[in-house]
């Protein structure tokens, strides 16, 4: 029999990822090439894995992503308002040119990898505890066959591994997510410190496109077109 396996799957692409805008909490939704990425990603990951639960964060644009997946599955998908996104107050929808011009020194902490005060933002401790703590319940009773996926955010999903292998919470140990790309994960053997191990990180049909984040190629759509038309 397998361990009980976890795959923290971050949502596809939206307006704010491909005008390189920082998103937090608020609410935006996956674009059309989200959508695709949404469809692509879900059918890798079921030719890979049975998923016996889904749960996504409640901002749309992972719910969705979680929704393409929980359709193709044959699973519900749960919500859980603590795989949000972490929070960047003030500075949520603008760029990094806009949060440098305006907060020059605070940005620079941030890019250093600190915690910038007096912007509303949470601090990575506060993303580890509440998605942390969301994880530990989730995950308690995973049956040895069991496939848990959440869907959440970059940010998080860093956050959540970094909880999971005992890590500091403001670790800098991982590249940053692409979109509809997972983590996978399984529990270790009881007593083995820490819990979980990771198998693969930033997992995905990396060969979908020559440019994932801009969608699929042109040429290569009008071929599958080409293949799934009737004779004449």
């Amino acid at each position: 029999m397998t361990a009980p396996r976890l795959l923290l799957v971050r949502h596809g692409r939206t307006a704010y990822n491909a005008g390189a805008r920082l998103q937090g909490q608020v609410d935006i939704p996956l674009d059309d090439v989200g959508r695709w990425q949404a469809r692509t990603a879900s059918a890798l990951l079921l030719a890979r894995h049975t998923p016996t639960r889904i749960v996504a964060s409640d901002l749309s644009r992972a719910l969705e992503t979680a929704q393409t997946l929980g359709r193709a599955a044959g699973v519900d998908v749960e919500t859980d308002v603590r795989m949000r996104e972490r929070g960047f107050g003030i500075w949520e929808g603008l760029t990094g040119d806009e949060i440098s011009a305006q907060w020059p020194d605070e940005f620079a902490i941030w890019r250093s990898g600190g915690e910038p005060a007096g912007v509303g933002a949470e601090t990575r401790s506060e993303v580890s505890a509440r998605a942390g703590s969301a994880l530990v319940e989730l995950t308690a009773d995973l049956a040895r066959d069991e496939t848990l996926v959440v869907v959440s955010h970059g940010s998080a999903i860093t956050s959540m591994v970094a909880v999971l292998l005992g890590l500091e919470p403001g670790s800098h140990a991982f590249a940053g997510m692409h979109n509809v790309h997972w983590a996978e994960l399984v529990r270790s053997a009881p007593g083995r410190d820490p819990s979980w191990r990771l198998l693969g990180y930033n997992l995905g049909p990396t060969d979908a496109s020559s440019d994932w984040n801009a969608g699929p190629d042109i040429r290569h759509e009008s071929d599958q077109d080409a293949e799934t038309r009737d004779p004449d």
